[in-house]
């Protein structure tokens, strides 16, 4: 490689990975975490469900409360389980009848617990790991402020890995088996970044493909509205089978008895391993009522196989129906795949585990390119005002990123022990004590501290949250394993697994230092 050829690809690689550091370490870090956002959900709230995306309702029980609550007729009705927990969500748009009171004409959603038929709103119903899962993409910052700018840093991180392999292209396999630990400073970091870098090097660029897609597909779709579409939007989702089926509405109550729990579970037997992921429910109550059960096949089974069957209540007939093993086409895997290579919920808690682990591994990479910057402008050449200057850009870079652990575990203990925790309170709990702590750690001006400081307080809030979990609700983890309560008995151990090592890392870089 030429000198000019070199020097484009360490700027571009350097200045882009330098400017998003810190809103991409924030990414990553509580991306890791959000693979157990459901686990999280129900270990918040004390409860346990089958790990299935299959919805499990009784649903003529339950929407015959809800018809006591809200009146149903003529309504278009949206029953779907977004996540792996005993809620799910449901949308109720408002009725079409148009002699009917203001009060119904008003949409309304909420999640329904499938146990207790009792209803939360989204602000009831948020959680920490709703929290973490939406500050991977940065929506606590005003819409659309947040998803663009997590939507771009991905976009950028994405230069950042094809010139950091255009950088190390040649020595790309001998540098990945270097590793020397007894050398300078920025050698140690050099040989971490490459290595570690190299290591989840797939993991990273899927993760920044599929999070830039997610986050500015819309300024990418908006160009082929105008001109191909000519700013007709409907049209564009329509042909991407992101829209329902309309059936006209009658205005006439159905007079025959129907049975939604029936429905599904005929639709269910049509093929073998197939869940049913959603029911919607259209003209609810009237002549035209019409019912459609989608699902799809088991993730081993077939990795895209999204299937559907619409019913006419009237006379009972199966009107239409999307083979989920045949009929699936290239538009269904373009749609899906993206999603689950990018939530990771086909392989069960072993691929989610090695996803977190990878995720932390990338953060370590953004910590180590930062500190190869930091390293290579302290030389005694520059003058004292500008190595000031890079020492406290880290400084404040180093303060944010690892108060993250800290903040995180008590973020737990602060969820079990005052729960419900509302959004407002979670937040100012999350954002005020990061806060606190950035300003702390930047005013102490010592990284060594700085980093010591998080890990070994990281670990001991760890290693409290099974144990405040055991207190507040009595479920000690080995309770809960006997109970086969798994996803409240993983989040507890996951944190007594995860503290232990924090905890060693932390004695590791005391003892090195004391002994250098």
């Amino acid at each position: 490689m030429n000198n000019r050829n070199y020097n484009i690809y360490f700027h571009t690689h350097t200045v882009s990975g330098i400017v998003i550091s810190v809103v991409l370490f924030v990414i990553f870090f509580a991306g890791s975490f959000s693979f157990f956002r459901d686990d999280i959900n129900n270990w918040e709230r004390n409860e346990s469900t089958a790990i299935t995306k299959e919805i499990q309702l009784d649903y003529d029980k339950a929407l015959k409360k809800l018809d006591k609550e809200y009146v149903l007729h003529g309504r278009n009705i949206t029953i779907s389980k977004p996540s792996n927990e005993r809620r799910v969500a449901v949308y109720m748009e408002g009725t079409k009848d148009t002699l009917a009171p203001a009060k119904q004409k008003e949409g309304s959603f909420f999640y329904l617990d499938t146990k207790t038929f009792k209803t939360f709103t989204y602000e009831q119903s948020y959680s920490l790991g709703e929290f973490l899962y939406r500050l991977h993409f940065l929506a606590q910052i005003p819409y659309p402020v947040g998803y663009y700018l997590s939507g771009f840093v991905a976009l950028f991180f994405l230069f950042a890995i094809v010139t950091g392999v255009l950088l190390h292209w040649k020595k790309i396999v001998s540098n990945f088996y270097i590793f020397r630990p007894k050398e300078k400073l920025k050698t140690l970091w050099t040989d971490a970044h490459t290595a570690l870098g190299m290591i989840g090097l797939p993991f990273q660029f899927v993760y920044a493909v599929t999070g830039a897609f997610f986050m500015i597909k819309l300024l990418i779709v908006a160009p082929a509205v105008m001109t191909l579409y000519k700013g007709d939007q409907d049209k564009l989702y329509k042909e991407l089978e992101y829209t329902d089926p309309d059936y006209k509405f009658d205005n006439k109550k159905l007079t025959v008895p129907f049975n939604i729990d029936q429905l599904v579970a005929k639709a269910k037997s049509n093929w073998k391993d197939f869940e049913i992921t959603r029911v919607f429910i259209q003209n609810y109550g009237d002549t035209n009522m019409h019912v459609l059960v989608e699902g799809e096949m088991l993730s081993s089974k077939k990795f895209t196989g999204i299937g559907k069957v619409v019913y006419r209540i009237a006379d009972g007939k199966e009107i239409a129906k999307k083979n989920p093993v045949t009929q699936n086409n290239y538009l269904d895997v373009v749609k899906n795949v993206l999603y689950k290579i990018h939530f990771g919920d086909y392989g069960g808690y072993a691929l989610r585990i090695i996803s977190f682990v990878l995720g932390i591994i990338t953060c370590f990479v953004i910590i180590s390119g930062v500190m190869i910057w930091l390293v290579a402008r302290q030389k005694n050449n520059l003058p004292e005002k500008k190595r000031r200057f890079n020492a406290a850009v880290v400084r404040i870079y180093l303060a944010i990123c690892l108060s993250m652990y800290p903040i995180t575990a008590l973020a737990f203990i602060g969820s079990k022990i005052f729960y419900p925790l509302s959004q407002s309170n979670l937040f100012s709990l999350y954002f005020g004590g990061w806060l606190l702590l950035t300003l702390f750690f930047i005013l102490k001006k010592n990284d060594a501290f700085t980093n010591r400081f998080c890990l070994i307080s990281g670990s001991i809030l760890g290693f409290l949250i099974p144990i405040t979990n055991g207190i507040v609700s009595g479920n000690w983890f080995w309770n809960s394993f006997m109970q086969n309560h798994i996803q409240v008995f993983f989040i507890d151990v996951f944190w007594i697994i995860l503290a232990s090592l924090t905890l060693y890392i932390s004695f590791t870089l005391k003892s090195k230092k004391a002994v250098s």
